[in-house]
């Protein structure tokens, strides 16, 4: 996946939004990266009660991701393009899992 044309972190509606060049628009929940972090050796698990985290900084890394900073501290992902694209793509799937998940391990949102 190439790298959008535009990115905003939309503040208000905590959202992170990519335009494409193709005139795509991919917009981003910020609680959805924040539970959906890049995978690294070692971390893993699921993470609860980010419902009000908000996106603070999005940064280039090369010219291949962004390192997304959330109001949590959070702030050493590393998200390529390409998974921006598939959480895109996948985002209703991944939430209503995700939703599921949270219920099951007896955990909440907030």
């Amino acid at each position: 996946m190439s790298a959008p044309l535009g990115i905003r972190v939309r503040r208000l509606t905590h959202r992170l939004e990519l335009t494409y060049e193709d005139g795509r628009v991919i917009s981003l929940p910020a609680e959805l990266l924040r539970v959906f972090p890049p995978a690294s050796p070692g971390q893993s698990g699921l993470i609860g009660g980010k419902r009000l985290v908000s996106l603070v900084a999005a940064a280039p890394v090369g010219t291949y991701a962004l390192r997304l900073q959330f109001s949590d501290g959070f702030d050493s992902g590393i998200y390529s393009w390409d998974l921006l694209a598939e959480l895109g793509r996948e985002q209703n799937i991944r939430w209503r899992r995700y939703l599921r998940l949270l219920e099951e391990a007896g955990l909440g949102r907030d």
